[in-house]
């Protein structure tokens, strides 16, 4: 009830719950639905959780350019995991792949998360 009203963390937690099968049927689908909307309101986890599904297509199509986007998001927002996995996935792009998340990140941050790709 309370990630429907909006409650971030109950949304994290939500997501954390699909991704991985725990209580409820394991669904990357609904997983990325509920760290979308966390992520949209700034969490830095879900920020996270959003690079991991892209990077590994996790009930999406694999796509580098989107994880290091997330990456980079939740990254300036301190998280040390999301820096490790930000430059983890550098090492698989060209340079012309990190500018390209890199102009994403900075448009979906300066759109307030309402332009995210």
């Amino acid at each position: 009830k309370a990630a429907v009203q909006g409650n971030v963390r109950a949304q994290v937690n939500l997501g954390m719950m699909y991704h991985n099968g725990e209580g409820v049927t394991q669904d990357d689908q609904e997983a990325f639905k509920w760290f979308r909307k966390a992520a949209v309101q700034g969490n830095a986890y879900a920020q996270n959780n959003l690079g991991v599904m892209y990077e590994f297509g996790r009930g999406l199509p694999k796509d580098y350019i989107r994880a290091h986007m997330w990456y980079n998001i939740a990254a300036s927002s301190g998280l040390e995991l999301a820096t490790e996995n930000r430059n983890e996935m550098e090492a698989k792009m060209t340079p012309a792949e990190v500018s390209k998340a890199q102009e994403m990140a900075r448009h979906c941050v300066q759109s307030h998360y309402k332009q995210c790709q």
